[in-house]
């Protein structure tokens, strides 16, 4: 089950989280109208969704998002901000914290509340990701279907990028053009794609002082658009992640749009195409034009963020074939990769390579208290943190939070091998029955 902290005294804020988990059960709601409660229950508990509520006078709201920038590695993503109106709501945005995926005045969050959960119930492989890339191979697909409303694309959005960024895949720079460029290929589906708005049409509404939102509004409320859909699909790998959005429009020249992005364009909107072409790899449409696939390049072997708990102790330089530990040798201290790559090796045969994405080097011997089970060499410049058992368990006693997620890590890393075991079981038994046929 996946946990919701709620921190809010307002009845509408906490009637609609309520009333969404009631339809969801994947999800159980703990409510708290103290900031330090909250902080408590967040460290302990490990929620993977935290709403704070802005129209509660007795809610710290930053102190609480502090609290989670100040370890994104045990806090990270998950939280949606519930704001008293639109200008607050736009302060917030103009933040851009990584760790929030939505923001929405009171009743656009008692309105969308349930479909954000529902977004979260069909995705919840995205809800704990650490340590868990490669251990679901390396390569995951998957897509999403979306309304013509902006606030559900903005939510989609912010919910792969934050997945992107937790696996180690995109950067904080990344992060930044990924997102123009989701929101523009996305805008573009809406606006000219399903929705039929046109460049004249656009410019004309924005020249009368009009939210553009406001005109997209309208025009869902059409008959002939209200069906309307907009698919997101991804292919995420180890070198390289793809894109494809498709709507249900009638398409439109995109060969003669590329060419004109080849411009400068100064105008106030139409420069979808060519901002997205600065960042991604590769960018394609189908004959149609109501597809658009772009490719972009993972960031390889490094993590994005460090834990607080390993910021007391120094960063270990290694060259290509250096040893960091011996097999059967007295040793147990814990290493925290932090870039490159680790061939591990039992009895001189190779067993597997560790990168950042399998966080630690040494878990075992350090739990068991036991002698190392394998020889570790580093291939090629790498980097690790050295935790010497006595102080790592020393810094736990004072961070108690930092053994429970550890602890649920690995707890989910067996859940997943067992389960990997268990299709393999089945087809091994589905091979041998043929063989007896």
């Amino acid at each position: 089950m996946k946990r919701i902290v709620t921190a809010s005294m307002n009845p509408e804020v906490i009637e609609a989280v309520t009333k969404a988990c009631r339809e969801y059960s994947t999800f159980s709601q703990s409510v708290f109208g103290n900031t330090e409660a909250a902080i408590s229950f967040i460290n302990f508990e490990l929620p993977e969704i935290k709403i704070i509520d802005y129209t509660s006078p007795e809610i710290d709201c930053q102190k609480i998002i502090d609290a989670v920038r100040s370890d994104s590695w045990l806090h990270y993503g998950g939280i949606i901000a519930v704001c008293k109106d639109r200008t607050q709501v736009h302060e917030i945005e103009d933040k851009k914290d990584e760790n929030i995926l939505s923001v929405m005045t009171v009743s656009e969050f008692s309105e969308h509340c349930e479909r954000l959960l529902k977004i979260l119930h069909q995705n919840q492989q995205f809800l704990f990701t650490r340590g868990m890339q490669d251990i679901l191979g390396g390569r995951e697909e998957g897509h999403f279907i979306c309304d013509n409303d902006p606030m559900d694309i903005k939510f989609y959005t912010n919910f792969l990028i934050s997945y992107l960024y937790n696996t180690n895949r995109i950067s904080d720079e990344d992060r930044v053009m990924l997102q123009m460029t989701l929101m523009e290929l996305l805008m573009n589906a809406v606006e000219h794609g399903n929705l039929n708005i046109t460049y004249e049409e656009k410019t004309e509404w924005l020249k009368t002082g009009h939210d553009i939102m406001e005109l997209i509004k309208k025009k869902s409320q059409e008959p002939k658009y209200r069906r309307r859909k907009i698919s997101i699909s991804y292919v995420l790998q180890n070198k390289s992640s793809a894109f494809r959005i498709e709507d249900d429009g009638d398409g439109f020249d995109w060969r003669k749009m590329m060419a004109e992005s080849e411009d400068t364009n100064t105008n106030t909107h139409g420069r979808g195409i060519s901002l997205s072409r600065q960042f991604v790899k590769k960018i394609s449409y189908n004959d149609k034009g109501n597809q658009v696939t772009f490719t972009i390049a993972n960031k390889i072997n490094s993590v994005n963020t460090i834990p607080g708990i390993m910021n007391t102790f120094d960063i270990i330089e290694y060259k290509d074939k250096d040893i960091v530990c011996r097999q059967d040798e007295m040793s147990n201290d814990l290493f925290f990769i932090v870039s490159g790559q680790f061939a591990v090796y039992v009895n001189r045969h190779l067993a597997t390579v560790l990168t950042p994405n399998d966080m630690f080097i040494g878990e075992m011997a350090f739990l068991l208290n036991d002698r190392r089970t394998a020889t570790v060499m580093a291939v090629g410049n790498c980097k690790l943190i050295k935790v010497p058992k006595t102080a790592f368990l020393s810094l736990i006693r004072k961070n108690p939070h930092y053994g429970i997620f550890l602890s649920k890590m690995l707890a989910q890393r067996l859940v997943i091998q067992s389960q990997n075991a268990y299709i393999f079981q089945q087809k091994l038994d589905e091979l041998q029955n043929l063989v007896k046929k």
